[in-house]
């Protein structure tokens, strides 16, 4: 479930500079600093190998990952044991041997316990060389450098971690909800106060996570605390007035008029909801919680004084144009409530060509094109909403179309080989090469030569990026 906040309109007029500043720091610091993290972890794996420690560890591991789901009931470690089993025996050691460089539980389960599995020489040989790997390398990627660890909270720490992230995908979904909570409040508070509020809500994020999570997790790392007490002060700074909030719950989109304060419980619990029915997942559930309960706090306390917030503000102006639209809306979602999904449908293509930014009236199309995927409009609204999609770097929505398409409509109406062809480079480009495959067997059953000579070009460089030599020859036998 996502529910965000619409109240606002960026004015361009008086741009939120410390928003975008805050926005430029996280993606240098990823793009320049993080980057030297894939290179540490290389010569950590190849260094690893070197040394032969996974004839010893693997075996080791296996039983470890069996104790831990058997005894400990574990989910997590039974969820890799499942995985360990269906891995290709040509991609198992380099998988394995990443699992096991990143799993500091098992390192310390493995110094704990090594002479039980090993004899002395082999014992040593193993810790010297695990040792070396260790400081030379694994000490050195930034998030263990200067992520956020339960078990030794920094001080400086709790401000650097927030801004470094896990991947590409992290941090851009980050940066996202940055900029469309951070220009409001920013707006609101002036941009020292802005900042400082950040930091701290940051700050109280990693403290809840470090003590709730206790001190065996891994380091945490990502702005989404910080942004979570936006969304805290943004909630707060309208408290029980009616806002507009867009909310999204598995395939159903829509918008709902709601006092402010409302939505706090309601987002905390989706937090806590989350955090227990998702145990062992890498999202930080209690960051966010710590975070959204410090921004509503730091509102609630101070906002007759230190953050006195201007009326003008709340005021929210409407203009003739968005009334108009609003009202439009408001009659098209009335059309399906009743069922009448003829007239909503004219209604919402009508307000598609009028306003073409407003991409909810495409994702309504869409859903209605769905009720009769044999027609040709779930075909046109399916491949819009696809380019839509990769325009906004959504890919997650882009291959969430692009499936439902195929198992609906996919053999009545086929999508053209350059509709296949975007989604194997976005899935590429987000490095799933799971989706890429079956991309390029789409492709494949196009017989578009030409696009699929190209793909095959382009899967061949990629597979050699990823050492995955055997899915890189299989692109060159069809090449050849």
């Amino acid at each position: 479930m996502i529910i965000i906040p619409v109240e606002r309109k960026l004015d361009w007029k008086r741009p939120p500079w410390l928003t975008l500043t805050l926005i430029v720091v996280n993606v240098l610091v990823f793009a320049l600093y993080q980057s030297g993290d894939s290179k540490l972890i290389q010569q950590a794996v190849e260094q690893y190998q070197r040394n032969d420690l996974l004839v010893l560890e693997a075996p080791v591991y296996e039983s470890y990952l069996r104790r831990q789901a058997n005894v400990h009931e574990d989910a997590q470690a039974q969820e890799q044991l499942d995985a360990l089993s269906e891995i290709p025996a040509t991609e198992r050691d380099q998988i394995l041997t990443l699992w096991l460089l990143q799993d500091p539980e098992f390192y310390a389960y493995a110094q704990e316990n090594g002479g039980r599995y090993w004899q002395d020489a082999e014992l040593t040989r193993w810790s010297d060389a695990r040792a070396n790997i260790q400081s030379r390398y694994l000490d050195r990627i930034s998030s263990q450098r200067f992520g956020l660890k339960p078990d030794e909270v920094r001080i400086a720490d709790l401000v650097l971690y927030q801004f470094m992230h896990g991947g590409w995908e992290h941090l851009l979904g980050n940066m996202l909800f940055l900029f469309l909570l951070g220009f409001a409040v920013e707006q609101a508070l002036g941009a020292p106060r802005y900042l400082l509020t950040y930091l701290i809500c940051g700050v109280f994020s990693g403290l809840a996570f470090a003590l709730i999570e206790g001190f065996d997790g891994p380091p945490l790392v990502g702005a989404s605390g910080s942004i979570s007490g936006l969304m805290g002060m943004y909630i707060a700074l309208y408290g029980r007035q009616r806002i507009r909030f867009f909310y999204f719950v598995g395939v159903y989109f829509n918008y709902l008029k709601a006092p402010a304060l409302l939505m706090l419980p309601l987002w905390a619990g989706k937090e806590l909801w989350q955090y227990f029915a998702i145990p062992g997942s890498n999202v930080a559930y209690m960051a966010h919680l710590g975070g959204l309960l410090a921004g509503a706090s730091l509102i609630g306390l101070f906002h007759k004084n230190w953050l006195k917030v201007e009326e003008a503000f709340l005021d929210v102006p409407e203009d003739e144009q968005d009334a108009q639209f609003r009202k439009e809306y408001a009659m098209a979602l009335a059309s399906l409530e009743r069922f009448e999904f003829k007239h909503a449908c004219a209604q919402f293509t009508a307000l598609w060509r009028r306003y073409p930014d407003r991409w909810i009236l495409l994702e309504h199309l869409y859903q209605l094109a769905k009720l009769r995927p044999a027609e040709p409009a779930y075909l046109d609204h399916t491949v819009e909403l696809m380019g839509l999609a990769l325009r906004q770097n959504r890919f997650s929505q882009l291959t969430e179309v692009w499936d439902e398409y195929q198992k609906l409509a996919g053999d009545l109406r086929p999508l053209a080989a350059a509709d296949h062809n975007r989604v194997l480079f976005a899935a590429l480009k987000a490095g799933d090469l799971k989706t890429a495959d079956r991309a390029f067997g789409r492709l494949q059953a196009t017989g578009e030569a030409l696009l699929i000579e190209e793909a095959c070009r382009l899967l061949v460089v990629e597979m050699d990026k990823r050492q995955l030599g055997t899915r890189a020859e299989k692109y060159r036998r069809m090449l050849a």
